[in-house]
């Protein structure tokens, strides 16, 4: 996880904080200039047991990126209908819920705090 860990440390960052399935939270620098959404940061990081988080790629197919956005001051983009879709049939859905996958990591992001849903 160093050698990532380093790399990513290296590009334009935001600083989000990630709380994993076992309620630790992680504050990390995430890049913006990768094209990198918060579930490939969260793979990117091991933040969850590899092969529990974005099993379906990253299509909104799988919902096994679902997170709760912690944070009510920082903008997100608009839920897609796909996203809409797959969360309307995901266990453990709140109202804050969102798909890791479907949030690009932008700059608008700083401060951002998500909580990985439970894996079922």
């Amino acid at each position: 996880m160093s050698n990532i860990y380093s790399y990513l440390c290296t590009m334009s960052d935001v600083n989000i904080t990630i709380i994993d399935r076992e309620g630790v939270s992680h504050t990390i620098p995430a890049p913006t200039d990768m094209a990198m959404s918060i579930m490939e940061v969260v793979r990117a990081y091991e933040l969850a047991e590899e092969g529990t988080i974005g099993i379906c790629g990253g299509m909104a197919m799988c919902a096994s990126c679902q997170c709760y956005v912690l944070s009510e001051n920082v903008p997100l983009p608009e839920m897609l209908p796909d996203e809409e879709a797959m969360l309307s049939e995901a266990f453990n859905v709140k109202p804050n819920s969102r798909l890791g996958c479907q949030i690009p990591v932008t700059p608008e992001l700083e401060g951002l705090v998500v909580e990985l849903a439970p894996e079922y």
